[in-house]
């Protein structure tokens, strides 16, 4: 037998590159949390917040991932969120159906907005039972079902506290105390089967 065409050796290449890159997308997607989510704030500690920009100016980042039940509607889905203007999507669906339930929002997110894309994120995921600490987050972003982030760098919240930042009568100040009261860390975390200092506690 001959060697094979030089077109079939490219389209294989191609196609074992396209899988390499998945893989390594959905490795580094379920490790992060593992190894630690994203750096610890130390400057949280020591600089303070600058002024925010409007969303005019710099526009609003949401970025996650909708349950892959709705994959096939995922373009409709794309427009729902960033139907309100000043939002831009990237989102895709998750490899399985289930969804992470952790979501996070920027300081410098409009209130409308928050509350949009969490009305949106609650139809098309697993569900929203905790919230990211501000101090890791960009300050125009939503992250939607995220992955990225570690447990001591989170915090649980109830239904009550959920519907109570859907308030659709909450002023941008208002949603963002209300955000950073229900995202207030533990002081302790599990480790080991042990309850040990939170050491990405922000202070």
């Amino acid at each position: 037998m001959g060697a094979p065409p030089i077109t079939r050796i490219k389209k294989d290449a191609k196609r074992e590159m396209k899988t390499l890159q998945r893989t390594i997308f959905w490795l580094m997607a379920l490790t992060l949390p593992i190894l630690g989510g994203m750096p610890d704030p130390a400057w949280a500690e020591t600089k303070p917040p600058a002024k925010c920009q409007p969303v005019e100016e710099k526009g609003v980042k949401a970025e996650g991932y909708i349950s892959r039940t709705f994959r096939k509607d995922r373009k409709d889905i794309y427009k729902e969120f960033a139907e309100l203007g000043h939002t831009r999507v990237a989102i895709r669906p998750f490899f399985m159906s289930t969804t992470s339930k952790v979501f996070a929002v920027g300081r410098c997110v409009p209130a409308y907005l928050a509350r949009h894309i969490l009305k949106t994120a609650l139809k098309y995921t697993s569900g929203v039972e905790s919230l990211v600490t501000q101090a890791f987050l960009p300050t125009h972003w939503v992250g939607v079902a995220t992955t990225i982030f570690d447990e001591p760098s989170q915090q649980l919240i109830t239904a009550e506290q959920l519907g109570r930042l859907l308030d659709p009568s909450l002023n941008d100040a208002e949603f963002h105390a209300l955000y950073r009261e229900f995202s207030v860390q533990d002081e302790l975390v599990p480790y080991f089967g042990l309850q040990r200092p939170n050491v990405k506690k922000v202070k």
